[in-house]
């Protein structure tokens, strides 16, 4: 497999038949997040099985990690992106997938909004919502709101940290389990189909998502395509025990490999 890691570079090799598809993959991991198994089958004009037997074999010599419908390179387990990053990534994803999801937001709803830039977006459309009572720990979200005018406004509070600019901790958990809302726009680092799991960055964000998730009635991932190509360190909930995630037509290829009873909980937004 050694020959995979000079065939990705630009040094000539010379190669068989397997050995040099095999090191076009890698070489694709370093340019996209998700490698797609049909995308990947049209690339290099072989089966699905070829690609399928290809990206085990890769897997087993630890080139990359496979995933429902594709693959990802190894190094996607991190740390969130930092903010800046995230506040102008898949702006039109996000756009789309907030409008679905203030969509099932109705008049009279009380709605937890978790720190993030996918829920500013959806804080976005509800501000200026008459009736509507909103909280947050999210000191963007809190600030959008305050602008837009919302009426019936509540600000978590707790230790700041800027990276997802939010408030969390003891504090912040203690002030959300006083409320008893009816639905929540809650945020995901990642979403792993393998292991069915809604992963966070950080365990104190992950312990602040789990107090929102267990005083709400209903809970509204929102997740744009990027989320299903890396893992996070802190799980923050299992797919099975939330309502319903949103998400856009780029995660379509990925979630159709899903167990059916997971593609239950997906709405692509349009």
């Amino acid at each position: 497999m050694n020959d995979l890691l000079h065939a990705a570079s630009e040094k000539p090799v010379l190669l068989n038949p397997i050995e040099d598809r095999q090191a076009k993959i890698v070489a694709l991991l370093h340019e996209k997040l998700f490698l797609d198994i049909r995308a990947l089958t049209e690339h290099l004009q072989v089966s699905v099985a070829t690609v399928r037997r290809d990206l085990g074999e890769l897997e087993e010599a630890g080139f990359l990690r496979r995933t429902h419908g594709g693959a990802v390179s190894l190094n996607q387990v991190a740390q969130d992106p930092v903010h800046a990053v995230r506040a102008v990534s898949q702006l039109a994803e996000k756009a789309a997938i907030a409008a679905t999801a203030a969509g099932m937001i109705v008049d009279g709803d009380a709605v937890l909004l978790d720190a993030g830039t996918t829920s500013l977006e959806v804080a976005k459309l509800l501000a200026k919502r008459a009736g509507l009572t909103l909280i947050s720990n999210g000191a963007d979200i809190i600030a959008e709101l305050i602008r837009g005018e919302a009426k019936n406004l509540y600000a978590v509070g707790g230790e700041y940290t800027d990276t997802n600019r939010s408030f969390r901790g003891p504090q912040a958990e203690h002030f959300i389990r006083q409320f008893n809302v009816d639905k929540l726009i809650l945020n995901a680092a990642s979403i792993d189909l393998d292991r069915g799991l809604i992963c966070t960055g950080y365990p104190l964000n992950a312990s602040v998502q789990q107090a929102m998730i267990e005083v709400s009635g209903r809970v509204i991932v929102v997740a744009d395509h990027s989320k299903f190509t890396k893992s996070s360190f802190s799980v923050t909930a299992r797919i099975e025990d939330v309502g319903v995630i949103v998400t856009d037509a780029g995660a379509a290829s990925i979630i159709e490999t899903a167990p059916e009873r997971m593609r239950r909980k997906f709405v692509i937004a349009n």
